[in-house]
């Protein structure tokens, strides 16, 4: 494992965005996840946002309702990434505004207020149009992924 990915988050941090991540989950059928890895590579950090969504099979949830939050950690980059259902539904601007949500602690060199702060506005979007019903199950793991 990348040192830099390693001493991105510590495990407490680690812990606290999957709290953040079942909290945001426990009202809505969406699934947000967080993956981080040392660069995007020779890709557009879009392309490998979209590479990463796929790999971790989020196009599979039956509402297209998953978020994924990809963060390059050597690149000083990250990319919030809808898939189709939930983009259909959130106000134009939902995606620019989460992304300043986070910049603006990422700037403060606090990572993991930035991506509490990113999953739990999520959440909240996801909520009004994907609402938990007693029929949901979680079909996505919770916890951080690291490439």
């Amino acid at each position: 494992m990348n040192k830099d990915v390693e001493a991105f988050l510590s495990k407490k941090e680690e812990e606290k965005i999957v709290d953040a991540i079942r909290t945001a989950e426990r009202k809505t059928s969406g699934e947000i996840r967080v993956h981080i890895e040392p660069t995007a590579g020779k890709l557009d950090i879009f392309d490998r946002a979209m590479e990463v969504f796929h790999a971790l099979k989020m196009d599979n949830t039956k509402q297209a309702n998953g978020v994924l939050i990809y963060v390059a950690v050597e690149d000083r980059n990250f990319v919030i990434y809808g898939d189709k259902g939930i983009n259909d539904v959130v106000p134009d601007n939902f995606w620019e505004s989460t992304k300043d949500m986070i910049v603006s602690q990422f700037k403060k060199g606090d990572f993991t207020k930035g991506l509490i702060d990113g999953v739990l506005k999520a959440g909240e979007e996801l909520q009004k149009h994907f609402p938990w019903d007693e029929m949901d199950t979680n079909e996505l793991s919770d916890q951080i992924s690291k490439g």
